[in-house]
């Protein structure tokens, strides 16, 4: 009896092992499959196929497994085979981590980024006049911090509400910007400005409602500045990462991604911060992250601990937006900080998340 017992676990180990090299032979033609496809543009998950192998399988089922066991196991192998093209293309993206395994770091004007510390844009949500973002500029640039944000063009939801100076706007920009060191952080919604913009702007900034403008990321991603990516409102951290692979195909890799918050049910604020995306983007890419606490929350009460959020997350920066008058502001006024308010805030994020080793690699 032990005889022929050993003789079966002999045989069942030889079928397994026969499964075994049948399974990884599967799984390199499903790679060779998900390669066809992903050059093709096709879904990888296709139900029709999927649908026809079970109904294959079931009928050629001698026994002794049922035919819902046969399913069922089936669509283990199926669904394994999925994850595989996934992660075969994960791994094929030039913001993949697995491609790069060393974090980008971004030199802007002598302030890096992604290399460990913690930088702060701020500054306006939209350029008014040259005496709003003058002092806007003299408190960012007495509060430590060298990068200046301001909206020259304001894509609305309504047609009606301020649009922003254009290329004005940018030009107050950088006047103020030069007077004070500082270096520039522009929003730009057309590829056709992108061309003029470079002679204002150090960072292109491309906003959530333009993070699937395709023609604007080639666009910017033809140049040598940096871009920083806001994700789109209702995008998920795969449209995110491939909206950077965008970039970084047409050969600038010195990318900022910038989680903004996104769209769900609830009110209470203007976005929802998905502040678990910033270990996921900086575990699924080699690319620095930022935390808008502004657009994310579109409260002033709760820059402050969204901001703390972002810094004790591992965020490579956090921005956020200041205006001399928010009552007064063309935009967005309920949720800019004022001067004063602005200084505290950086006194009790500074208490909180010390900026070191910002001038280091």
């Amino acid at each position: 009896m032990d005889n022929e017992l050993e003789q079966l676990r002999q045989q069942l180990d030889g079928v397994n092992m026969d499964l075994l090299k049948l399974i990884n032979q599967r799984a390199e033609i499903v790679q060779q499959i998900g390669a066809v496809k992903e050059k093709q543009g096709i879904n990888r998950f296709d139900p029709v196929r999927e649908r026809d192998m079970l109904t294959e399988l079931t009928q050629q089922n001698e026994g002794p497994f049922e035919n819902s066991t046969i399913e069922y196991l089936f669509k283990e192998i199926f669904k394994a085979s999925l994850e595989l093209q996934h992660d075969d293309h994960r791994k094929a993206l030039l913001v993949s981590r697995k491609k790069q395994p060393d974090n980008t770091v971004i030199d802007i004007k002598g302030d890096k980024i992604g290399n460990g510390g913690f930088q702060h844009v701020m500054g306006p949500c939209s350029v008014e006049s040259y005496d709003q973002v003058a002092q806007v500029a003299e408190a960012v640039k007495r509060n430590g911090i060298n990068f200046l944000r301001g909206g020259a063009f304001k894509p609305r939801t309504s047609p009606y509400d301020f649009q922003g100076l254009g290329l004005e706007g940018l030009q107050i920009l950088k006047r103020a910007a030069d007077e004070y060191g500082l270096a520039v952080v522009s929003e730009i919604v057309n590829p056709a400005h992108i061309a003029q913009a470079l002679d204002y702007v150090d960072v292109i900034q491309i906003g959530a409602r333009n993070m699937q403008n395709f023609e604007l990321l080639k666009a910017a991603g033809e140049t040598d500045k940096p871009v920083l990516l806001k994700r789109g409102m209702s995008a998920t951290i795969s449209e995110f990462i491939n909206a950077a692979e965008y970039i970084i195909s047409r050969g600038n890799g010195r990318i900022i991604l910038c989680e903004r918050g996104i769209r769900t049910y609830e009110k209470a604020t203007r976005n929802t911060l998905d502040i678990s995306s910033v270990p996921i983007l900086k575990q699924e890419t080699h690319l620095p992250v930022m935390v808008d606490v502004t657009h994310s929350t579109g409260r002033r009460d709760l820059l402050l601990p969204a901001a703390k959020a972002g810094a004790a997350i591992g965020a490579d920066g956090i921005m956020a937006e200041v205006h001399p008058d928010p009552a007064v502001a063309l935009s967005d006024s309920a949720q800019q900080m004022d001067i004063p308010t602005f200084d505290q805030f950086m006194k009790e994020l500074d208490a909180f998340a010390p900026r070191k080793g910002m001038q280091q690699d």
